[in-house]
């Protein structure tokens, strides 16, 4: 089934290869959808894809790459819209 997931990551998210990280992650399980920084410092996520790879996208944002430290991360679950072809880096 096609579930959509919004993700806020919080933490030393930016500066730490994150969006590139995710973005390889995200194609890995086939999702589509971006990744961007926020102004704030947070990282932001929207993905589309099957829910179980979604919750390997959500576990794998608890951890992030190497150098990040994450702190937090919140997790909302909406309807898909069916809006992206590919996952891709918002800039």
């Amino acid at each position: 089934m096609m579930r959509r997931v919004h993700i806020t990551v919080a933490g030393r998210v930016q500066g730490v290869f994150f969006r590139a990280n995710t973005q390889e992650v995200a194609q890995r399980l086939g999702l589509s959808g971006y990744v961007r920084n926020l102004p704030d410092g947070r990282v932001e996520v929207v993905a589309e894809g099957d829910e179980e790879a979604l919750q390997k996208l959500i576990d794998w944002c608890h951890k992030g790459p190497p150098l990040a430290r994450v702190e937090r991360v919140e997790v909302r679950w909406e309807n898909p819209t069916g809006e992206f072809s590919g996952f891709h880096i918002r800039y």
